[in-house]
């Protein structure tokens, strides 16, 4: 399974996961059967609110889930449409989140929890 993870510095997999899908500047993708990952920068982070294109925020990179600490309902959306599990994050790196997911300790987002906005920093305001 291939995992995408929000972040907002490059330290591979010690790079905390950041709490919102479309602002973030790379995603560490996660490859469970070969344990290799991969960054991908987003193309897409100085987006409109509200008009997130995740799919573009990917670069293009095919994967199977995504774990954040936060994303809005209309990303959420896109990516379920796409057949993209969604889970939320907890703080913490890339790695601590590679592990809860592998063992079930992660849920899936759901859209009573999306955000409503950004901060001013691109981070979630919820």
């Amino acid at each position: 399974m291939k995992i995408a993870f929000p972040t907002q510095q490059n330290f591979g997999l010690q790079s905390s996961l950041f709490n919102h899908f479309g602002s973030a500047t790379f995603f560490i993708v996660a490859d469970t059967e070969s344990d290799n990952f991969e960054t991908v920068i987003n193309p897409d982070r100085d987006h409109v609110h509200g008009q997130c294109q995740p799919l573009k925020a990917l670069n293009g990179k095919p994967v199977d889930a995504i774990v954040v600490g936060g994303i809005g309902k209309g990303a959420l959306q896109k990516l379920l449409a796409a057949n993209i599990k969604v889970y939320r994050g907890v703080e913490g790196s890339v790695s601590e989140n590679l592990e809860r997911i592998k063992t079930g300790k992660l849920i899936d987002f759901s859209m009573d929890l999306t955000c409503s906005g950004h901060g001013p920093d691109g981070e979630c305001s919820h």
